[in-house]
């Protein structure tokens, strides 16, 4: 069941206090510790305690609830790493990089000049193929 804890996931036995991690801060909500692989000094993760795989699983109260807390741990990290800027990343689902399925949310302190790149291939979007797209996304939304 959606929310209960997953005994095979990482972070929930994280939560649970089975497994040790660098915590910045937690509630009953949310649980907020350093990345064990950073990408640069800061490097966050925030989970919601409740196993939830992916933004599109978990209910949205809770997920209001878990975004509510991120601008807060966000500027303490950058507050502390001493940067003005960060991504926020989520990653849904393996072929969006997700290697860890339990929702989390990556702080990325970020420097000019820190070597750190995410590639994006961007492409144009054909007006009609667009205006096609957004219809059915709308229709997929509001049915």
């Amino acid at each position: 069941m959606a929310g209960s804890p997953d005994p095979s996931c990482v972070f929930c036995k994280i939560a649970a206090g089975q497994i040790p991690c660098f915590k910045v801060y937690e509630d009953d909500v949310v649980l907020a510790f350093l990345d064990i692989g950073p990408i640069v000094r800061g490097h966050t993760l925030v989970i919601p305690k409740a196993h939830h795989a992916t933004v599109m699983e978990i209910p949205p109260e809770l997920l209001g609830a878990v975004n509510q807390r991120i601008p807060k741990i966000a500027k303490a990290v950058l507050a502390e790493v001493g940067v003005s800027a960060c991504h926020v990343l989520v990653n849904n689902g393996a072929e969006a990089m997700q290697s860890v399925h339990h929702l989390h949310y990556h702080i990325i302190p970020r420097t000019p000049g820190d070597g750190i790149h995410i590639p994006w291939n961007t492409r144009n979007l054909d007006k009609a193929a667009g205006a096609t797209l957004a219809q059915a996304i709308q229709k997929g939304i509001h049915p």
